[in-house]
């Protein structure tokens, strides 16, 4: 028995060193597997101007027109500080199969370095049509322009003269856009406002007649879909001290099904004291359902399908359910995302996920699949020292082509330039 006994002990070890050599050729067959898209930086535009796309804060923005041949853009003279009133920008296209040469369409008197102008193609006309803010430098009134490339003209401005608003987020099968009031942003958040900016409720810390609008893009039409009033009323049970509080929403986030918007409420911001406000909510699109969320999943939100939101939680990168209130799944690991809370952005086909992210004076991008894991991580890419109002954000902008993403970058030269970063898998 004993004899029987040694046997089965050999042969148990002999089994458990094999077990152990195919996990180790498994993990390492994974690994390679798992990094295996190749991601290929190249310089976008050039000069001694500085050329930039913008935002990450609306959802499904593609820089990239219908059939991926231009690319919007906006060249500026100096990016170490916020623009004065005065000073414009320039809408631009690069053509993309014309050497990258660029076209200067237009100008705006509506942006700053983070955000740029809130471009987006026009989702029912994507070939020749994106929308911009722009403003009045005489009243300092902002609006919303509709620019048609192939008439070389703005075919609508979108303009209230008793509550001036300007674009923030477009409904993803178009038809509509968000607007918001970016005189209180120059105000109260001034990295996401525009400076001269006419601020129409600066007299009152939570207007009734404020907050989030809905644009009806072929009539104008618009109405008042959440108001900062209402969002006090709710943050008064954990805020006694909200009426002393000037509030200002931003990200405002439309879903792909266009029935849902998230959105930040905050307050406090400009660290002159006040305890600092920053609560996530979320609203069907009707009116209803206004909701203020307990959790927050941190950095740059972006919707996935349905009604999830990927975002982060401690240390990963999570798919949190707007209607359950509730974490649901996750996406990757740690080691992929090491900065969940970063620029995220998901491909128009929703298969391919981005993830941008600050390391040193350097922008840093996560690449991965859904639906197998396979991901890469690109060379650090310049952002300068830059911070503060004038930060170069990662902000990762997927193609229609789901095989590329737009990036910003310092050049060799020292100046703010456009890049794209080619995704090739074997």
């Amino acid at each position: 028995m004993s004899a029987s006994r040694s046997v089965s002990r050999d042969d148990g070890l002999v089994g458990m060193a094999a077990c152990c050599v195919l996990i180790v050729a498994c993990l390492v067959t994974a690994s390679a597997r798992a990094q295996s898209i190749e991601l290929k930086i190249e310089q976008l535009t050039s000069g001694e101007k500085h050329h930039f796309f913008g935002y990450i804060g609306q959802c499904r923005t593609v820089p990239w027109n219908a059939n991926d041949r231009y690319i919007l853009g906006m060249e500026i003279e100096r990016i170490d500080r916020m623009p004065r009133p005065g000073e414009a920008a320039v809408i631009i296209l690069v053509d993309t199969k014309q050497e990258n040469q660029i076209i200067r369409l237009d100008k705006t008197h509506a942006w700053n370095p983070q955000q740029g102008t809130m471009f987006y193609w026009n989702p029912q006309a994507a070939q020749t049509q994106f929308f911009f803010n722009d403003r009045d430098l005489e009243s300092g009134k902002v609006f919303t322009v509709l620019y048609d490339v192939e008439k070389r003209a703005r075919i609508r401005e979108y303009r209230d003269d008793k509550a001036p608003i300007g674009n923030g987020g477009v409904a993803q099968n178009g038809g509509a856009f968000l607007g918001l009031n970016y005189g209180r942003l120059a105000r109260l958040r001034q990295v996401t406002g525009y400076p001269g900016a006419l601020d129409w409720s600066k007299n009152e810390n939570a207007p009734k007649n404020d907050g989030i609008f809905v644009v009806d893009v072929k009539t104008g039409a618009r109405r008042l879909l959440v108001s900062y009033r209402q969002l006090a009323d709710q943050l008064k049970r954990r805020h006694p001290d909200i009426e002393d509080t000037a509030l200002f929403i931003n990200h405002t986030l439309w879903n792909r099904e266009g029935d849902r918007v998230y959105f930040f409420v905050r307050g406090n911001w400009d660290g002159r004291g006040g305890r600092k406000i920053n609560r996530p909510c979320s609203i069907h699109i009707d009116g209803t359902a206004l909701t203020l969320h307990d959790m927050h999943i941190g950095g740059h939100p972006e919707w996935a399908e349905g009604h999830l939101l990927i975002g982060k939680r401690g240390d990963s990168q999570v798919l949190y359910d707007v209607d359950r209130k509730k974490v649901v799944g996750q996406l990757g690991t740690p080691e992929i995302f090491p900065s969940p809370g970063g620029d995220v952005s998901l491909s128009p086909d929703g298969k391919w996920f981005a993830n941008g992210y600050k390391k040193g004076d350097k922008n840093r991008f996560v690449v991965y699949r859904r639906s197998d894991g396979v991901y890469g991580r690109s060379k650090g890419l310049s952002k300068g020292s830059y911070s503060g109002d004038i930060r170069i954000d990662p902000a990762p902008r997927w193609n229609r082509a789901n095989n590329a993403i737009l990036v910003p970058g310092i050049a060799g030269n020292k100046t703010r330039q456009m890049f794209v970063i080619r995704i090739t898998t074997p």
